[in-house]
């Protein structure tokens, strides 16, 4: 293709839920009650352990890491994709495009990452409890989360510096809500090999990596909670890591389904509406309905602020 005779794209315009019509409305007042609803749980979750002194634990110290992720993910989706519901399709520069893009890929490697160090904290505390003050302390989880960011920065530059020499021509359609990989490729009328081998190389070190230790982790806990005596005691033990799984079944199930089988594009859609949106919605929840800790040091928040506001 003789890209000196094509057009480039300078502004996408997004389809959206166009399809919606008169339910547009209520379309839009039902994700700002999921926005407001997820900063506020993931906002809660943040302040109740930096209020709780029994909380100051890395597990929790992660979670408050996953909530910051997760804040930080629906702030990419959910506001513009308000505009594009709200005016039914609407049109975005290809440079915020490709930002949306990159920041929607570094928050949901590092939600990977931070789900692993969750799994191998899980790991340490229940196969190796002797040992778990040693390994697992405060200087521990600082490089761990320090470690996440420089691995995403080096491999978001990686890609970012490949997709700036693409070019654009067109379409500058997208059917879709939000700057995904596959939809911006089929916008570009460059050779997209390359970036398709970065984008590759990216998934295995900040996907399958991370869900293979997971699953590992997982597998040495379930062992070492069947080698409890006592049914009480395995129930114990095997709950402080319910919450957990089900975030990382909830999260990398509504990966697996829509990256690796393909479905028609509303299905996709609607699939990727969950993990962007529901998702950082219900991880919060999950973790103050299941867990007493949470629910106890709630309680004492919600009573120190209603006695301060007595007085």
């Amino acid at each position: 293709m003789d890209l000196h005779n094509v057009s480039k794209v300078t502004e996408i315009l997004f389809l959206g839920f166009t399809d919606l019509h008169r339910l547009n409305y209520l379309f839009v007042l039902l994700l700002m009650i999921i926005y407001c609803v997820t900063m506020s749980g993931n906002l809660l979750i943040m302040l109740v352990v930096s209020y709780s002194r029994s909380l100051h634990s890395p597990m929790y110290f992660f979670l408050t890491q996953l909530s910051l992720s997760d804040i930080l993910l629906t702030t990419i989706i959910v506001p513009n994709m308000l505009h594009f519901v709200l005016y039914e399709g609407s049109s975005m520069s290809l440079i915020s495009c490709l930002t949306q893009f990159h920041c929607f890929i570094a928050t949901e490697s590092l939600e990977c990452l931070l789900l692993t160090l969750m799994s191998y904290d899980r790991y340490q505390a229940i196969c190796n409890p002797l040992h778990y003050t040693t390994v697992i302390d405060q200087m521990f989880c600082i490089k761990a989360i320090v470690l996440c960011w420089w691995v995403i920065f080096a491999m978001e530059l990686m890609v970012v510096l490949t997709m700036g020499h693409l070019d654009f021509c067109g379409p500058n359609i997208i059917d879709h809500f939000f700057c995904d990989l596959e939809p911006l490729l089929e916008l570009s009328c460059s050779d997209t090999f390359i970036i398709k081998m970065e984008t590759l190389f990216l998934v295995i070190v900040l996907a399958i990596c991370p869900l293979t230790v997971i699953i590992v982790s997982y597998v040495y806990i379930i062992i070492t909670v069947l080698k409890i005596p006592s049914v009480t005691g395995r129930q114990k033990t095997f709950s402080t890591c319910s919450a957990h799984l089900t975030v990382v079944s909830l999260y990398y199930g509504s990966l697996i389904t829509i990256y690796v089988f393909p479905r028609q594009q509303n299905a996709n859609t609607f699939l990727s509406l969950f993990y962007t949106v529901v998702t950082p919605l219900l991880n919060p929840m999950i973790y103050s309905l299941s867990n007493r800790d949470i629910k106890q040091a709630l309680k004492k928040l919600f009573k120190n602020i209603l006695h301060s506001l007595r007085f």
